[in-house]
């Protein structure tokens, strides 16, 4: 069996419920056998990224102990978000639910697929995922330089617009 790995996984969506998504797709993901929840941030309102014409998000991050592969984290989390009911749209635009792959261990991963590259290659942009990455893994190294997220945090824009809205959702 494979030495589990810590993995940071970013949930979010704007349609909806939103909160009985991020629960569903936390609990779906917290019964995979090859996943299990360790960590999980506040709930965060946060102001769209990128598309702005669009609801407010909840996000969160999720701090799990995995034995799968990214390639097959990367399809537990496709497989969650067609079980909640994602429909692709448009890039950045609405969605249901949505399910990052932010961190997989130490390990930097860039595969042919665009939707495997950890760490996640925007999150360092991203107020909504380094903010609660930060209130449950503060110290923890991004690879490939190493840098403290709590430091990617002090240098990213807009956390203005990440709002908590309530503690960690209880499974």
């Amino acid at each position: 069996m494979a030495q589990p790995v810590i993995t940071y996984l970013c949930l979010g969506g704007n349609l909806g419920d939103r909160l009985a998504a991020l629960t569903a797709a936390l609990r779906l993901l917290d019964t995979h056998d090859g996943l299990r929840m360790v960590a999980c941030s506040s709930i965060y309102e946060t102001e769209p990224w990128a598309v702005a014409d669009q609801p407010n998000f909840l996000n969160l991050v999720a701090g799990c102990e995995t034995t799968l592969s990214p390639v097959e984290l990367l399809a537990l989390c496709k497989e969650v978000e067609s079980q909640i009911g994602r429909i692709e749209s448009y890039r950045w635009g609405p969605r249901r639910i949505d399910v990052d792959i932010l961190l997989y261990g130490d390990q930097v991963v860039s595969v042919a697929d665009p939707d495997l590259q950890i760490p996640h290659v925007r999150m360092h942009q991203r107020a909504f995922a380094l903010v609660p990455l930060a209130e449950i893994a503060a110290n923890v190294a991004v690879p490939p330089q190493g840098t403290p997220v709590h430091q990617l945090l002090a240098a990213v824009d807009g956390t203005e617009g990440v709002i908590w809205w309530a503690g960690a959702p209880t499974l």
